[in-house]
């Protein structure tokens, strides 16, 4: 049945779960004079300092904790953004300002230069995660450099070409962009490099035809996370396997958006019997809110990378990677991924248990989630969301994009599900905004 709550009901849940000290008596970020800044005034000086790519963000955040934030005016939300998939552990969590705060203490930035022990030992660990011993890591600042790693790797097989998937998104530096299949962000920057032939997500085969003994890669997302959470049907990742090990093509899986425990696995092809690929992507959630990236090879893709081939001022940054043991320390529990996958089945099933009219059907996995909508009002959704102190996603005109925090509970999942019917009514236009 179609829920309903007003927005005073909503503020109140909400309240009740937000409850906490803000950055300043009434919550508002304090301006380097020491005079507080509210919402209008952070925006105007975004407004006056940054150069527009972005248009103007939606909110000035100035505190976070947990699964919560608080704007400039102190108004406090429930994030199942989480910096899109990458706040694993939330905001301020204490395993990770523990490690930064340690590590920046003895040793900051060294560069490529000089060995360090946190790059060496985050290498180590995710090696260990995925259960391979031919692997070799590449860590970087990010996913679109992650992929642009790959790329890189793949010319070195002497191949020219590549093949992607149509809505799939790598990264926007100028290899990633190649890769990517989302026309409308190549457009304005093209010619791009490479060779590069996008196939419809999903078919096997369109994959087969296009794959050929000249093709140096494919890439693909085990879940197309920025075209709307898209997901592949059963035995895609395996076929696209026995396709590109037939023509001696790597196969390079981009986690960017699904790795570190994201989907309820370490990674997700790990969901999938009889996936071994060449070559993963990560970011995102790797870092815990860091700017860190990584690109594992394995067999003989992990020996392409000679002295000079590639490199990062920043990758590897013991600081970043200290973080990064963080997140995977305080995930290291096979308990707490359990958790990611009982969470984001209780979310799907009790949204779906909505029965709103708005509401199609929900994919996705773990805590990765696409709310499909009968009508494409994701944006009024969005906004409609963060009235009421709900901070989602809309990645697609009918698609509603969750992804909070890896360590949310019960508590949380419970206030969205009571909010939800309340925000969807305001946009179906059944609801009221507040009293």
């Amino acid at each position: 049945m179609s829920g309903s709550g007003s927005g005073t009901e909503q503020t109140n849940d909400l309240a009740s779960l937000t409850a906490g000290t803000p950055a300043t008596a009434d919550g508002a970020s304090v301006q380097a004079t020491g005079a507080p800044a509210g919402n209008a005034t952070l925006t105007r000086r975004w407004q006056g300092s940054l150069m527009d790519n972005y248009g103007t963000p939606r909110l000035p955040l100035v505190r976070g904790e947990g699964a919560r934030v608080w704007d400039a005016d102190g108004t406090a939300y429930l994030d199942f953004v989480g910096g899109i998939a990458v706040n694993a552990l939330g905001h301020a969590h204490p395993a990770v300002v523990e490690a930064v705060t340690r590590q920046i203490q003895s040793l900051g930035h060294v560069s490529n230069l000089f060995v360090a022990e946190p790059p060496v030992a985050l290498a180590e660990r995710l090696l260990e995660l995925f259960g391979r011993a031919d692997g070799r890591v590449f860590f970087c600042n990010s996913g679109a450099e992650a992929n642009e790693a790959a790329f890189k790797i793949g010319r070195l097989t002497g191949r020219r070409h590549m093949v992607a998937t149509t809505g799939g998104f790598h990264g926007r530096t100028m290899g990633a962009l190649a890769l990517t299949g989302q026309p409308g962000k190549q457009e304005p920057f093209l010619p791009l490099p490479g060779d590069v032939t996008h196939v419809p997500y999903g078919d096997a085969d369109a994959l087969a035809a296009a794959v050929t003994e000249d093709t140096a890669l494919v890439i693909i997302e085990p879940i197309q996370g920025e075209n709307g959470v898209v997901v592949p049907p059963p035995g895609y990742l395996k076929a696209a396997r026995e396709i590109t090990r037939a023509t001696g093509t790597l196969l390079v899986l981009d986690e960017v958006q699904t790795g570190v425990g994201r989907c309820g696995t370490w990674f997700e092809h790990q969901a999938h019997e009889g996936v071994d690929p060449d070559i993963v992507t990560l970011a995102k959630g790797l870092g815990g809110g860091l700017p860190l990236g990584a690109t594992v090879a394995f067999g003989p893709a992990a020996e392409l990378f000679a002295p000079g081939h590639h490199g990062t001022t920043f990758g590897g940054n013991p600081v970043a990677c200290a973080a990064g043991l963080a997140v995977l320390d305080t995930l290291g529990d096979g308990a707490a991924l359990d958790e990611v996958k009982r969470i984001g089945e209780k979310l799907r099933a009790g949204i779906e248990g909505l029965g709103h009219p708005l509401i199609s059907h929900v994919r996705g996995a773990g805590l990765l989630l696409g709310i499909v909508l009968t009508e494409s009002l994701a944006p009024q959704v969005q906004q409609a969301a963060s009235d009421a102190g709900l901070l989602v996603n809309a990645p697609a005109p009918d698609v509603v994009r969750i992804m909070p925090p890896l360590i949310i509970g019960d508590a949380e999942a419970d206030t969205f599900l009571r909010a939800l019917p309340g925000v969807l009514d305001v946009v179906n236009g059944e609801g009221r905004t507040g009293e």
